[in-house]
């Protein structure tokens, strides 16, 4: 799902404009990513948790020609999926999976 399907669906599904439900969208989108930049875990229960974790300088190869080069540290974003976004999507497997053994 794009996020241009996921302001039609919201719209369809709520009294408010395309371009309402898209200012919405990004001011959700703006704030989640303004709480990780200051170091804040975002919490949206039950859907799951954003958080930022700091990787260490490494040594990696350039595939191409096999030279190794330093890969620089730096922080980046992780999300981990809560208990019940996780639950609906286990469901919805078993569920797909046992229509297709019919």
């Amino acid at each position: 799902m794009t996020k241009a399907e996921l302001v039609d669906q919201l719209a369809e599904e709520s009294e408010l404009s395309k371009r309402q439900v898209g200012e919405l969208v990004d001011l959700l989108l703006d704030a989640i990513k303004d709480a990780l930049v200051s170091g804040d875990k975002v919490a949206l229960i039950p859907f799951g948790s954003f958080v930022t974790s700091d990787r260490k300088k490494r040594e990696g190869r350039n595939p191409k020609t096999g030279e190794k080069l330093i890969i620089a540290a730096r922080r980046v974003p992780r999300f981990s999926a809560g208990k019940g976004l996780r639950d609906a999507v286990a469901g919805s497997k078993k569920k797909k999976r046992a229509a297709s053994k019919r």
